[in-house]
């Protein structure tokens, strides 16, 4: 016998149900991907945006992660949630008066996050950040990172606790 209509009254939530239907009106969130760094990238210059190296593929469901860029397959255009972070770290000498992160959309910024600390400076700072894209075929995002720093000793994006990461996924057509 099929039940026309379910009233929350006479429904136990504590039971298993069984669904043979379709749902329609939903998406796989697919092409995906998830990568965070293997290494800390020394050398970075001071106060200047650098793209993130980021050598340990985690997933990458479509395969449109290479590189360290994220590229819209084919046939896949649409809306994608990206996020990622940027671990900033100065040599134990030095402080850091401004931390940067920033996704690139076809090799020019598109959106960036700042972080001031020239009242407090600081030695180490996870900078997040995260968008909604509307994305045709071919685009591509990269991660970078910057790192304003108060003295002449070493700068770096960290590796420490996959602290530098960057991943996303498609959430509508």
């Amino acid at each position: 016998m099929a039940i026309d209509k379910i009233q929350s009254e006479s429904i136990n939530l504590a039971d298993n149900f069984a669904f043979t239907g379709t749902v329609s009106g939903t998406a796989a969130n697919t092409p995906a991907f998830f990568a965070h760094s293997a290494s800390d990238q020394g050398s970075v210059g001071d106060n200047t945006y650098v793209k993130v190296t980021l050598g340990t593929e985690v997933f990458d469901v479509g395969s449109c992660f290479a590189s360290s860029r994220f590229t819209v397959p084919s046939g896949e255009a649409g809306k994608y949630f990206l996020f990622g972070s940027v671990r900033c770290q100065v040599a134990s000498n030095s402080d850091m008066n401004n931390s940067y992160s920033a996704f690139y959309l076809n090799g020019s910024r598109y959106v960036e996050n700042r972080m001031n600390f020239l009242s407090n400076p600081v030695r180490l700072s996870t900078n997040l950040i995260h968008t909604v894209l509307d994305l045709s075929v071919g685009d591509y995002v990269e991660l970078y990172g910057a790192i304003d720093h108060a003295g002449a000793s070493a700068i770096e994006i960290g590796s420490g606790e996959k602290g530098t990461n960057f991943g996303g996924y498609k959430i509508i057509e």
